[in-house]
């Protein structure tokens, strides 16, 4: 089965090297290996070369999704990987994602991604599963943080994958389109999935397919360009996705989403780093919201509704972070 693999790279030669080897390892291998280089000067695309690659070269770092978009568009056959550099595959990640994702009415796939280090099953940490979005336009990378359990071992539809490592129909990205470049990194997979849920384009979590993945390896997980472009691109989901009607009358979430952000940014030093993104999407938010269309209101409703459902479920089921707790406590708890 064709599939090509495309790894965006920014420096991080020796992450990339594991990523390669567990490439090499994999029982269905890709049978083309895209490395879009965004300006690194550690030799990470030598080391891609040399161990069959074919390199792209943008000659400046243009984030995520423009190197992830370039790759999709030269990419060839019906089914296209995207990994980031820091992560590294279970021998069966491909093999499973694809056995799942060929299934009638599948459009993507992806596993349990567990946070480096985490080899002993008995104490592992879960770094991603899927994703959701609550009505105030935030995200929750399912798991992220907690020990693994029964909440993350059951597979099911999904909407949103990270984009750490999974799977994709190629005939997808002509459907949903490809990445928006103005999130530059961050929250742009959240983008996409809402683009799928929109068109009723779902995907599956195969939790049996396992991979390990650093996080934050380019920047670091509060670095102030981090927190920023979150920030930044939270306000743009809710500018890209949000119908006039919703938008006003979840106006209080999103305010206590975004100001329950800044809080967190504030607790961890980067609350100038909170502000200049808050501004910068809220000074192109009318720009953002021209560029995709919006959800009729009573899809998106149904959509919230089952993303927080969820989402209080698995948060009640492995202890509630003080951040979601405070956003259901303020917000009534539910989508109207």
């Amino acid at each position: 089965m064709s599939l090509t693999a495309i790894v965006p790279v920014w420096n991080g030669r020796a992450l990339l090297e594991r990523l390669l080897a567990s490439l090499e390892a994999q029982t269905e291998r890709a049978t083309e290996l895209l490395v879009v280089d965004n300006g690194s000067r550690d030799g990470a695309p030598e080391l891609a070369r040399q161990r069959g690659a074919r390199v792209i070269s943008l000659g400046a770092n243009l984030g995520f999704a423009a190197a992830v978009n370039r790759g999709i568009s030269e990419s060839r056959g019906p089914w296209i990987a995207v990994l980031n550099s820091d992560v590294e595959l279970a021998p069966d990640y491909f093999a499973r994602l694809l056995a799942a994702a060929s299934a009638p009415g599948v459009w993507f796939a992806t596993g349990k991604i567990f946070a480096a280090g985490s080899a002993d099953r008995t104490d592992a940490r879960i770094d991603a599963t899927f994703d959701l979005v609550c009505r105030g336009g935030a995200a929750w990378r399912v798991g992220s943080g907690r020990l693994d359990g029964p909440p993350f071992s059951a597979g099911r539809a999904i909407w949103s994958a990270p984009w750490t490592a999974a799977l994709f129909r190629a005939e997808l990205f002509q459907k949903a389109g490809l990445l928006e470049r103005s999130f530059e990194s961050y929250l742009e997979d959240v983008d996409f999935g809402l683009r799928c849920a929109r068109l009723g384009l779902p995907g599956v979590y195969v939790p049996a397919a396992v991979a390990w993945h650093r996080g934050s390896a380019s920047l670091g997980r509060w670095h102030p360009d981090t927190v920023r472009r979150i920030a930044r691109n939270q306000l743009f989901l809710v500018a890209r996705h949000y119908p006039r009607r919703l938008l006003w009358r979840w106006l209080w979430p999103i305010a206590v989403a975004q100001i329950l952000w800044g809080a967190v940014a504030l607790r961890h030093g980067a609350p100038l780093a909170w502000l200049r993104g808050a501004g910068q999407g809220l000074w192109n938010f009318f720009a953002a919201r021209n560029k995709c269309e919006v959800f009729a209101p009573d899809v998106l409703r149904s959509l919230m509704r089952a993303n927080e459902r969820i989402l209080r479920e698995i948060q009640a089921s492995t202890g509630l972070d003080f951040y979601w707790k405070l956003y259901f406590l303020l917000t009534s708890g539910g989508t109207k």
